[in-house]
């Protein structure tokens, strides 16, 4: 019994694990593919608008 609590606990982190890879995988994706627009359009940065409306360059 003990054995299979200790293998519900590593497969339940290894999931866990998973998922948090998959999510910072798809964040590094998504990353590249503006730095590849940005570069096509022989942009410097992107703008993001504040809370204040004024329009400044996003920083990652």
């Amino acid at each position: 019994m003990p054995q299979l609590i200790l293998l519900g606990l590593v497969g339940a982190a290894a999931w866990l694990g998973y998922k948090q890879m998959a999510k910072d995988a798809e964040a590094v994706s998504q990353r590249n593919r503006q730095a590849e627009a940005e570069v096509r359009n022989g942009a410097q940065g992107t703008l993001v608008r504040g809370p204040d409306g004024i329009y400044r360059v996003r920083k990652d």
